[in-house]
């Protein structure tokens, strides 16, 4: 579900990459019900028992998701990159280029969500 600040947020983002953020938000949202969001460390922060992933707003040639905790997610995901103790990227270009991966995206949020939902 939309949280009210994130809206606020994204109205006031003035980067070139807005649109590209917007459609990655909806993506996200979309991919499991479970997903939630809020405004943590100054952008869309997307959580479900914890913190999932948030926005490099930033970025001005990509939109940047970082993964807190990426390297824990099980799964093939080619687009889920770096090779740090904990935190993985997801980079998207252009709209186009989110056309192309949006399937790997969701699968890496409903992932998480399956993962931390077995836990308890």
């Amino acid at each position: 579900m939309k949280n009210p600040d994130v809206d606020t947020w994204l109205a006031a983002y003035d980067n070139p990459m807005k649109p590209v953020v917007a459609a990655m938000r909806d993506a996200i949202l979309a991919a499991d019900p479970r997903v939630g969001e809020c405004i943590k460390w100054q952008a869309p922060t997307f959580t479900y028992k914890g913190n999932i992933a948030s926005f490099f707003p930033k970025s001005k040639k990509h939109t940047s998701l970082m993964f807190h905790k990426g390297a824990e997610i099980a799964g093939n995901f080619p687009n889920l990159t770096g090779d740090g103790k904990e935190a993985r990227s997801f980079k998207v270009s252009d709209l186009d280029d989110l056309a192309t991966k949006q399937d790997e995206l969701q699968s890496i949020i409903r992932a998480w969500c399956d993962q931390k939902g077995a836990v308890g």
